[in-house]
This record gives C-alpha cells, structure tokens and sequence, in this order.
C-alpha cells in the first residue's frame, strides 16, 4: 500500500514541516508516504469563490490516480478514534488499496473532488488550521500504524 497526501496549501509555517517530517520518517518505508501540494488559487476581495474552488479542485483531480482510493478530509466526514483508524487502515492494506488522502483549500473542495472521494473522514468537529490538519494527520497515520504493529507508541 502507498499513501499520499494531496493538500491545496501555499507555504506553511516551520514548525508544521517540522512536526510532519518528524511523523513522516516514523511511518513505514512500504507505505511510500509522500506529500503533493496544490497551490491555492488567488483570492481577491471581488473574486467569486466557487470559481476559485472549482479551479482548485480541477488541479487536485489532476494529481489523483484513477486506482487510488481517497479519502478526503471533511469535517462532516465519519469520526474514527485511533483504533477505528487502524482498522479502516488495515482493511484498506488487506484490499492492496494505494491511498490518497485529501486536504482542501481556504473554501473547501470543489463538488467534483468531493464527488471522486471514497471516503470521508473527519479529524475533529473542530476547524483546524490547514497545517495543524496536515501534522494531525500524519500522526494520527503513525499512530494507527502502531497500533496494528502492537508497539507501544499509542499508549503514550
């Protein structure tokens, strides 16, 4: 299985490359792991959104691969803890599933996106700033991979 993280981003602050190095080099080497940013489209204060979203979106479909499952990141999306994650993990690993997982922009993602996506998953109810999403992610990737290798990182 070889996972992805597609995320509509401009450049993030130091602290979130350093948080999500730190949980990338941790996951294991047969995921692949790898990040593909989408840079955002220009806002300005008369701009129409959607069209924005849209454009976005035409960009994130571009880099998905027909073969890959994803997972978009919605806050309306299913509530896993981490060992619910685990499971959904190990059921994608036991299918041979390639994963992408899917941050959008400022505005969300565009109906197409939302309409490619296999599965939706909500890191919290909470809105989270999109560099705290992208290390919450990885981590919580890192945890559930812990978990399924019984190693004791999840009790701590």
């Amino acid at each position: 299985m070889h996972i992805r993280l597609i995320a509509v981003s401009d450049r993030q602050p130091p602290w979130v490359g350093d948080a999500f190095d730190e949980y990338v080099k941790r996951l294991p080497g047969q995921w692949r792991f790898r990040l593909h940013t989408v840079p955002t489209s220009r806002r300005s204060g008369e701009g129409n959104i959607e069209q924005t979203v849209k454009a976005e979106g035409l960009n994130v479909l571009k880099q998905i691969k027909a073969s890959e499952t994803v997972v978009l990141l919605d806050e309306d999306g299913v509530e896993l803890g981490s060992e619910g994650l685990a499971d959904q993990l190990n059921a994608w690993q036991t299918k041979g599933d390639d994963l992408a997982f899917l941050i959008g922009g400022p505005d969300g993602v565009s109906a197409d996106c939302a309409m490619r996506a296999d599965f939706r998953w909500s890191l919290s109810r909470l809105t989270l700033p999109h560099g705290l999403a992208r290390v919450v992610l990885v981590e919580q990737l890192y945890r559930a991979w812990s978990l399924l290798q019984g190693h004791p990182y999840h009790r701590g």
